[in-house]
């Protein structure tokens, strides 16, 4: 049987692909459905027709599945920031786990028997919800007109309006209102991409859990004199408890790409601090620093544990960031060596390191796949342990290359991508290192994403 666009189906949802959409089959033909939760019959409308598949929409849920749950947020089926919301928590861990096992054996070419004996029990939250550290919010018009700002549509930068995040901390919707009104009252324009005119692009908040500070940066098309009367805004934002630093960052480029490179402190200090078991890291706005800081606690214990440092270990820690998990690894390394591409968070985490009184960690600005190989060949120095915490992009082959040329004795690597992750841990495992250990640690609940951490080790000649 064939479909056409527009036709009305009704489908089970038998399984979820890797962005969270439901799949369901009729007479073995596939069709994608987005919202559609495992166990739903559900009745669809066809949107696109392909030779072997169809996307559709979902239209009603005829039979409500056993895992689907009632959502937080009003608007969670519109915007692209929770798509597996609607489920329940205990099946989203395990929708998440399956998801990297799938790439491992697809992707990696591990066996089965490979990825179960090493697996670990999954890390999941205690608590799902209101745990994000950090949000960026595009501000806009709505159609009538009016000043919105709160997340962009799944595969659009159309603006769906929510100041009030089910994964975020309360205090975001005080700072965006207070933000909004300034800019109504003062007629300050929002950024309009298709234009390319407009002032304000996107709010920064940032949060420190532990210590309960709080950063704003306004993202400007523009200069900073360009925004009205700051002094007022500034004046209103300070009444909010935790206010520590309220910066503008200049970003006047054609691109997807939020911050720009200047950051200009207007109130305050340039970043405020955090705590993860017992260390302050100072975080800036152009700082990678992971978005939920209960679990990163877990996540970098799990590396600390893979490392199974002695004390004596030279460790290098690849794409370091602000140096978390650098200054994690240095209370049991020998020496620990940081590489982040970012002068910004390389500053901040030579400042993290005096902070908490770390005489053991250096960093240095590079891109790891350039730098790592000049180093290796102007001082061979040795590596008893090597980390890797890439992007979704996961490791470039000439750092992948220079690994492998390293030697050492164990590779914790960290993922957020798990596609990227099976494809370099099948290039370092093929090339003399084994697949020993790994576990999932859930950091971003209500989405797609998952943490994976995984021990490589030598292979016994």
């Amino acid at each position: 049987m064939t479909y056409e666009k527009n036709d009305v189906v009704t489908v089970l949802i038998e399984d979820m692909g890797n962005e969270g959409e439901g799949i369901g089959k009729i007479d073995g033909y596939t069709i994608f459905i987005k919202d559609g939760v495992m166990g739903d019959v559900i009745e669809a409308k066809i949107m696109k027709v392909k030779k072997n598949y169809a996307y559709g929409k979902l239209l009603r849920i005829i039979e409500k599945s056993p895992y689907r749950v009632e959502p937080r947020c009003t608007v969670h089926r519109q915007c692209g920031g929770c798509q597996i919301q609607a489920l329940s928590y205990e099946m989203q861990l395990k929708f998440k786990e399956n998801k990297v096992k799938n790439h491992l054996l697809r992707i990696g070419k591990f066996s089965y028997d490979e990825i179960e004996k090493s697996k670990e029990e999954m890390i999941g939250m205690d608590e799902p919800y209101y745990y994000r550290n950090k949000a960026q919010f595009p501000v806009g018009r709505d159609k009538h007109g009016k000043i919105i700002t709160g997340f962009f549509a799944g595969r659009t930068h159309t603006i769906i309006p929510n100041k009030n995040c089910c994964l975020g901390i309360k205090e975001n919707e005080q700072i965006l209102e207070i933000i909004i009104k300034h800019m109504e009252r003062y007629q300050i324009v929002p950024y309009d991409e298709y234009t390319k005119k407009g002032l304000v692009r996107h709010i920064l908040i940032r949060y420190g859990f532990s210590t309960g500070e709080l950063m704003v940066c306004l993202i400007l098309n523009g200069r900073k004199e360009q925004f009205t009367c700051l002094t007022k805004m500034i004046e209103d934002l300070c009444t909010i408890k935790g206010m520590a630093s309220i910066c503008v960052n200049r970003n006047e480029e054609n691109t997807n790409v939020i911050l720009g490179k200047e950051i200009q402190v207007l109130w305050g200090k340039g970043y405020i601090t955090d705590k993860i078991h017992g260390m302050t890291f100072r975080i800036s706005p152009l700082s990678f620093y992971q978005v939920n800081p209960l679990q990163t606690e877990k996540l970098y214990e799990k590396v600390l544990e893979y490392g199974d440092l002695k004390g004596n270990e030279n460790v290098w820690d690849l794409y370091c960031g602000i140096g978390t998990i650098s200054l994690f690894l240095s209370k049991k390394a020998g020496k620990v060596y940081g590489v982040e591409v970012i002068p910004q968070a390389i500053k901040d985490a030579k400042k993290n390191a005096i902070i908490n009184d770390v005489h053991n960690a250096e960093f240095f600005v590079g891109k790891a796949e350039e730098f790592l190989p000049e180093y290796n060949k102007k001082y061979g120095e040795k590596a008893d342990i090597i980390v890797v915490d890439p992007p979704r992009k996961g490791c470039q082959k000439e750092l992948l290359e220079t690994i492998v040329h390293m030697k050492p004795d164990r590779l914790v690597y960290v993922s957020c991508d798990s596609s990227t992750l099976a494809r370099d841990l099948r290039f370092l495992c093929d090339r003399g290192f084994e697949l020993k250990r790994w576990v999932c640690v859930d950091m971003f609940g209500m989405t797609v994403h998952v943490e994976t951490v995984c021990l490589l080790e030598k292979k016994v000649q």
